[in-house]
């Protein structure tokens, strides 16, 4: 009788002694398929991923039965893997829903701080592998990265609204990336609300100024963008009414060279789908999450995990471009591109 009254006693009460809680999942409950369905990363890739983020994450001591660093990094990858709330994840993983909020921010910020050591922009010897990748898959000369912008929906935030509204009418966030031709990340930019514009971003951004100071010829790289961005003599876009047969093989190679950036978002949203479901946190906290799973992206590569069940996921964002309408400083670079290589 004693031994009922306590069993119902813990069914009852919210929060059971900690005896009687789910059990915490480890490394060595599950094999490596298993990890990656649920965390998308096998067990040496998530011990990598641990130890890059041990010393910021740690707990001094282990007072309190504090989460260990390795489990505060399972915690949050199963939530940029699922994404959904908090509270389910918390479930799932048999802790609460505030220690599941710790942890996501705790590592979304190591991430964010060591973001420069895994996205960076290519040296000149990283450029001419680049080049010669994005040729081999599409023909287009000189290419060193391909760039466009993707939305993270997010819930309304409490101040400036109708700032973060995208042209679908959703909130969200615009998150402006450039990748090489393996689909690793080489420059993103997770800050702007979903009402900004690709071009603006692009304007505004660092990279931007680093090609308008560094830029001297199409032999230091060029970038493909779609008609949402301005025509530039280091971003080229396609001709929107070509009138030659050589703007008709220009568009053709840049259609299938540029076409690198949207599988990557392919990949990037469906590995971590938190990405595509939607973020339901601040914006600040939504774009920490952003950039912690394109550090996340590029180590997945870095590491070989497979991507193979993410090739045919494309995200097409078309429906949100706007064709720009600015300055055509770029069209001398374009047509000669297109005549020299394309006639």
């Amino acid at each position: 009788m004693e031994e009922m009254l306590l069993f119902g006693n813990i069914l009852h009460d919210p929060k059971p002694p900690r005896k009687y809680r789910k059990r915490l999942l480890t490394l060595d409950d599950l094999t490596d398929k298993e990890l990656r369905a649920r965390y998308r990363f096998g067990r040496n890739s998530i011990i990598r991923i641990t130890d890059i983020v041990r010393k910021d994450i740690e707990h001094p001591t282990q007072r309190s039965q504090s989460l260990s660093a390795e489990m505060q990094v399972l915690v949050a990858l199963r939530f940029f893997a699922c994404g959904g709330f908090l509270q389910v994840v918390g479930d799932t993983q048999g802790i609460d829903k505030s220690t599941v909020s710790r942890c996501v921010q705790k590592v979304s910020d190591a991430l964010n701080a060591k973001a420069d050591q895994f996205i960076k922009w290519p040296s000149v010897q990283r450029k001419g592998d680049i080049k010669q990748g994005f040729f081999d898959n599409g023909g287009f000369p000189g290419v060193v990265g391909c760039i466009d912008g993707t939305h993270v929906r997010i819930s309304a935030p409490s101040h400036d609204k109708p700032s973060f509204v995208n042209r679908k009418g959703y909130h969200s966030i615009n998150t402006q990336a450039i990748c090489d031709h393996e689909g690793k990340f080489t420059n993103v930019v997770a800050r702007w609300p979903g009402s900004v514009h690709d071009s603006h971003i692009m304007r505004c951004s660092q990279v931007c100024t680093h090609l308008e100071e560094s830029h001297l010829s199409v032999q230091d790289g060029l970038i493909l963008g779609d008609s949402g961005y301005a025509c530039r003599s280091f971003l080229m876009t396609p001709y929107l009414r070509p009138t030659e047969p050589c703007h008709e093989k220009f568009n053709k190679a840049h259609m299938k060279t540029r076409c690198c950036i949207e599988r990557t978002f392919g990949w990037w949203k469906k590995r971590f789908n938190c990405l595509h479901q939607g973020i339901r946190m601040h914006p600040e906290k939504v774009c920490k999450i952003i950039m912690a799973c394109a550090v996340l992206h590029n180590s997945a590569i870095e590491m070989k995990e497979p991507m193979d069940e993410y090739d045919n996921e494309i995200v097409n964002n078309d429906d949100l471009n706007i064709v720009f309408r600015g300055p055509d400083e770029g069209r001398i670079v374009r047509d000669h591109i297109a005549r020299g290589f394309f006639s």
